[in-house]
């Protein structure tokens, strides 16, 4: 056990990440994580080839399966590796991984289940390359978010994250969309929970060969972050009456009677998930895997 007596994986989700998943993966802290899955998304490139030749567990989906699917098949897999903590780390060299033993600190601490590497904390986003639209979209959205769910926080919007297992087992990520507004979706979960999120400050980078989303994918993730949220409210008010849907968004607003969810996602510490409970399966993939 690398850190604290906890086992800390890493996943990559990964899509044409050839270019830049070594580099990644060689800055990755070895003193304190115990294992790196790399999930490929049916690349065109040779992000396997790469990710093999670096003796990385690799998983593959026959066919691309988007985003969100990529990160439930990471999360599964890592659960079913035992990992208490997991961090999400894109193989595109966007984000810094030599950072990881701070992004897992709060939870080694017990401070929080979910933290953020956010880009917008120090206030030098701009700076590294993010250009002015998504810095000014992730800004709205963020202030929305913030708003909706009782946050305190500077980015919502990031692909650096760490997790407790305990959360991960709680909130039920499996029903969440394949696509972008997965990242939306586990924050509203996390938020309605009662879990604790933090954030720690993390440079951006944006290079010629790493992943990005375009103009107009990312407006179909901003609308689908407000409906996320529109959808939140939606749900609280079907389950617990308009009364009670108030009183939960004044709760999270005010950091008090958050729900505890009626049912935890089935994936008990020390088991392997079933079947059903695994992304691959459930879509009818087949994953290949090398350890």
């Amino acid at each position: 056990m690398a850190a604290a007596g906890k086992s800390v994986v890493v996943v990559m989700p990964a899509y044409n990440a050839g270019r830049t998943l070594e580099r990644t993966y060689r800055e990755v802290p070895q003193e304190v994580v115990d294992r790196v899955l790399v999930i490929d998304d049916a690349s065109h490139d040779d992000t396997v080839a790469v990710a093999r030749r670096l003796g990385l567990t690799v998983y593959v989906h026959p066919e691309n399966r988007g985003y969100g699917g990529n990160q439930k098949t990471c999360y599964t897999r890592a659960l079913a590796h035992g990992a208490d903590i997991v961090v999400m780390l894109h193989p595109d060299y966007q984000y810094d991984p030599r950072r990881i033993p701070e992004l897992i600190a709060p939870i080694l601490e017990g401070r929080a289940d979910l933290v953020l590497g956010s880009r917008l904390k120090d206030g030098r986003a701009l700076a590294g390359g993010m250009p002015l639209y998504k810095y000014l979209a992730n800004r709205f959205l963020t202030f929305v978010e913030n708003l909706v769910l009782g946050l305190h926080l500077s980015e919502m919007h990031t692909g650096y994250r760490a997790y407790s297992r305990r959360l991960l087992e709680c909130i039920n990520f499996l029903a969440n969309s394949e696509d972008f507004v997965f990242d939306t979706e586990v924050i509203v979960q996390t938020a309605a929970a009662g879990f604790r999120i933090a954030e720690i400050g993390v440079p951006a980078k944006y290079l010629p060969e790493a992943s990005s989303i375009g103009f107009w994918p990312g407006v179909r993730y901003g609308l689908g972050t407000l409906w996320a949220l529109l959808g939140a409210r939606r749900r609280a008010g079907a389950r617990i009456g308009l009364a009670g849907a108030r009183g939960w968004w004044l709760g999270l607003r005010t950091g008090r009677g958050r729900p505890r969810p009626a049912a935890a996602h089935t994936v008990a510490p020390g088991r392997r998930p079933a079947p059903e409970e695994r992304p691959d399966r459930a879509s009818g993939l087949a994953l290949r895997v090398r350890a």
